[in-house]
């Protein structure tokens, strides 16, 4: 039996309010988190060359460190998202605190890690001996914070499958004016230089962790969940991220393998090539934020056994995800005299970003549908099914992005193998969609 027009209306009127109030705060959140990098850079700009230059390599592995641990935000939302469904806040919560307390461990074995070995990561990186000592200080010491950025990005899953995307805006927003305010006052005002800028930010990065925590033990009295670490439950927390981790492993070799193409092809087009792969991230966070309610949406929708809202919800969300593609990309095409002349002066290096912008343009309504079915799939708890097509996308795209510099193409052939990367996740993703393997209801999957 299909939809009355009038049922079916209030349906994607329905749809488009919970997609609207979830995704419109995740991206305000998404956008505040690379400005601390921002900030910093700002603040310590002023320091001086190699201060800077220390700045950008430590961050750099820095990012990367936390980046690859982003499955604790995305298998949090699904899981938390389908308890929800299910009518059993107790358990949402105390499926969150799982994720909460994986995050501490995985952070305590980080630092670990990159203390000892900061001198070594930041000589891999070629760090020039006037900017290596600023490197290795900065990554010791916001290394510190990385266990908060962890219980950060866990605790922000645990809220989004929660179906609350504004407490993480309000906390990203507090968040980023505490690092700038913390920054201002310890590298200039304690003369703490770029010491003080790495100190600046753990202090605003475990400040943000202490308000998560407040509002997840909160939640977890008023419900009677228990806060104690449950081994079979972190177990499980880290079991459900690992495809995730594979994912986005894949999808980080995606990018460095066009970077290291684009370097090959002269400094020109990678001058041209960082310009538009910071207006392809920008773009992305846009997308992502449709993602994100997708994830929240597709794990409550499915957690309370309605696998047909589930469906409805996957195909609206897919509209979102075209729509928002197309104006993106009439938005790059119009912007484009504008947004060049900001980041380069040098018309060799505009008219090499020229063709490669229209390319990005015209794959915006291709991104917008990865992105959704992206999310819609990791709220389902797909994550293998994800793994595995991301690792395939992988293995198509490298060996045509290193084709290029030998057949002679250009910056702009290197994005064309970017947008093949994406019509191949697309495939992979709707080939999943259309088959409906994803849509398994209950409260665990």
């Amino acid at each position: 039996m299909t939809q009355a027009p009038a049922t079916a209306k209030a349906t994607r009127r329905q749809h488009d309010r919970e997609i609207v109030s979830l995704a419109v705060p995740a991206f305000g959140a998404l956008v505040a988190e690379p400005l601390f990098v921002m900030v910093d850079s700002a603040i310590v700009g002023h320091l001086g060359t190699a201060q800077l230059a220390g700045l950008g390599i430590a961050s750099a592995l820095l990012m990367t460190a936390v980046s690859v641990f982003v499955f604790l935000a995305y298998a949090t939302t699904a899981a938390v998202a389908r308890r929800v469904g299910a009518g059993d806040l107790p358990a949402a919560i105390r499926q969150g605190m799982d994720g909460i307390w994986l995050a501490l461990l995985l952070g305590a074995a980080v630092i670990a890690v990159v203390l000892p070995a900061a001198p070594a990561l930041v000589e891999a990186f070629g760090a020039s001996d006037t900017a290596a000592p600023y490197a290795i200080t900065y990554l010791r010491i916001s290394a510190l914070g990385i266990p908060a950025m962890l219980v950060v990005l866990a605790a922000t899953g645990v809220l989004r499958g929660l179906q609350d995307t504004r407490t993480p805006l309000y906390v990203a927003i507090s968040g980023f004016v505490a690092n700038a305010l913390f920054n201002v006052g310890l590298v200039y005002g304690a003369g703490l230089g770029i010491a003080g800028s790495a100190w600046g930010t753990v202090v605003a990065q475990c400040g943000m962790a202490v308000v998560y925590l407040v509002v997840v033990v909160r939640g977890a009295r008023r419900h009677g969940a228990s806060l104690r670490p449950d081994s079979a439950g972190i177990r499980a927390s880290a079991q459900a991220g690992v495809p995730l981790l594979v994912r986005t492993l894949s999808l980080r070799a995606v990018l460095m393998i066009a970077t290291a193409v684009a370097a090959r092809l002269g400094d020109a087009d990678i001058a041209a090539h960082q310009i538009i792969l910071s207006l392809w991230s920008l773009l992305a966070f846009a997308l992502d934020a449709i993602a994100i309610a997708g994830q929240a949406i597709i794990g409550r929708c499915l957690g309370a056994g309605d696998a047909q809202g589930a469906r409805a919800a996957c195909r609206r969300m897919v509209e979102w995800g075209i729509a928002v593609g197309v104006a993106l990309g009439v938005l790059v095409v119009v912007s484009r005299p504008l947004f060049l002349p900001l980041f380069s002066s040098d018309p060799i290096v505009k008219d090499t970003a020229l063709p490669a912008l229209l390319v990005v343009a015209l794959s915006q309504p291709i991104c917008g549908v990865v992105f959704v079915l992206d999310g819609v799939l990791m709220g389902a708890g797909d994550g293998p099914y994800l793994a595995w097509a991301m690792v395939l996308t992988l293995a198509v795209f490298a060996p045509v992005a290193v084709l290029v510099p030998v057949l002679g193409g250009g910056l702009t052939a290197l994005w064309g193998a970017m947008t093949l990367m994406m019509a191949t996740r697309w495939l992979t993703l709707w080939l999943r969609a259309r088959s409906g393997r994803w849509v398994v209801i209950g409260a665990t999957r």
